[in-house]
């Protein structure tokens, strides 16, 4: 369904502005009354990563007068196979000053806001209240419920997108005129269900068709054409090129949302089961290092994936995916007579193994806490991290 324009026009545009937005200002849907909307738009970005950097550098090309960055991370390297607003000379450097500096080369008329902090139930509500729209480019359950919930306490829109491997998917939540995002996923998957892009892998190249469409979706609010994606679950298929589109209507049963709860509580990181098992049968990278210069026998498990298994592995791991570990499959390999070390990236997926292989009755079986990464960061400086 079409809706009113979210933001009224600005007075006026410069007559540099007009040179640099004519591409947009001769399409008779947008012409001046709709850059002139752009203009005097405030919308914020949650992340600066996969989906925020393409849906940034948009919105600044577009002419949306004031952008908001929310971002507390750090440059890493293996971000730049798709967080595009960085770049080399960036590592290390805070994502948000990053964004910041390519969004004003990109477009120097913009009025950039950086929020360099880890958005929380304290503050959500404060950074939200003075943007007309939201686009969530957040990576994590417990953020997006976060997100939606304080979007509807405040009657704002905001344009969701979620990418992992070779699927992207888009929507448009606005509780006054449609569903929201509780409508969709009235509660989320299992923890350890649905691995992070961290742990799974994405398309670099998914990041900017995911992003675009967002900007598409803000673009069309802000100005009040088009037809959004208010009430429709767009699903991009990158490896058979597909788009299709699914229904969303709003639940009944869902719950109105009154206030702001704890979300990583009901997100969970790992299942009570995991936690359980782990609460004295974790042990550091330090201390795996010390077990296996020891005599005692022991059996080290790599928990994850083949193609990660590729890139770097800890001396004397045998692979055993979890999945085969939870399905049973792979328990009979292990052996009775040695001690079972597990081990995943960073610790969620070994953790969760682990309480699949005590339940099987080898009650001496233990963890690594940060997993692979840790034990590169702490034992090993030469292996790679991922």
């Amino acid at each position: 369904m079409s809706l009113p324009p979210l933001v009224e026009p600005a007075e006026s545009l410069t007559v540099d502005e007009v040179r640099r937005y004519s591409r947009h200002l001769i399409i008779p849907d947008v012409a001046m009354a709709g850059q002139k909307r752009l203009k005097n738009a405030k919308v914020l970005v949650v992340g600066a990563g996969g989906l925020g950097s393409p849906a940034l550098l948009y919105l600044a090309a577009a002419g949306v007068g004031t952008l908001g960055i929310v971002e507390f991370d750090t440059v890493d390297e293996s971000n730049l196979q798709r967080q595009i607003i960085h770049g080399q000379s960036d590592i290390g450097r805070s994502k948000a000053q990053s964004a910041r500096d390519s969004v004003l080369e990109v477009n120097p008329y913009v009025n950039v806001i950086i929020h360099e902090t880890r958005l929380e139930n304290d503050n959500v509500l404060d950074i939200f209240k003075d943007y007309d729209l939201i686009l969530d480019g957040t990576d994590n359950f417990a953020t997006r419920y976060l997100v939606n919930d304080a979007a509807v306490l405040l009657h704002k829109p905001y344009v969701w997108g979620s990418i992992y491997r070779f699927d992207g998917q888009v929507s448009v939540f606005w509780d006054d005129y449609g569903p929201n995002y509780r409508d969709l996923y009235p509660v989320p998957p299992p923890p350890g269900m649905v691995p992070s892009c961290a742990e799974g892998g994405v398309l670099g190249v998914l990041c900017a068709s995911i992003g675009s469409v967002m900007v598409n979706e803000a673009i069309k609010l802000i100005t009040g054409i088009g037809n959004p994606l208010l009430g429709r679950l767009l699903v991009f298929d990158a490896l058979e090129m597909e788009w299709n589109e699914i229904k969303i209507r709003k639940d009944p049963a869902t719950a109105p949302i009154t206030e702001l709860i704890d979300y990583e509580s009901f997100c969970g990181v790992v299942s009570e089961e995991a936690q359980i098992a782990a609460a004295g049968s974790t042990i550091t990278p330090q201390e795996l290092q010390e077990l296996l210069d020891s005599d005692k026998p022991t059996f080290l498990v790599d928990v994850r994936e083949p193609a990660e298994w590729e890139i770097v592995r800890i001396p004397g791991a045998t692979l055993i995916p979890k999945d085969e570990i939870l399905r049973g499959d792979a328990l009979a390999s292990l052996p009775q007579d040695k001690q079972i070390i597990l081990y995943c990236k960073t610790g969620v997926r070994s953790a969760e193994t682990l309480a699949v292989v005590k339940s099987a009755g080898f009650k001496d079986a233990v963890h690594v806490q940060g997993g692979v990464i840790g034990w590169a960061n702490t034992v090993d400086r030469s292996l790679p991290t991922y």
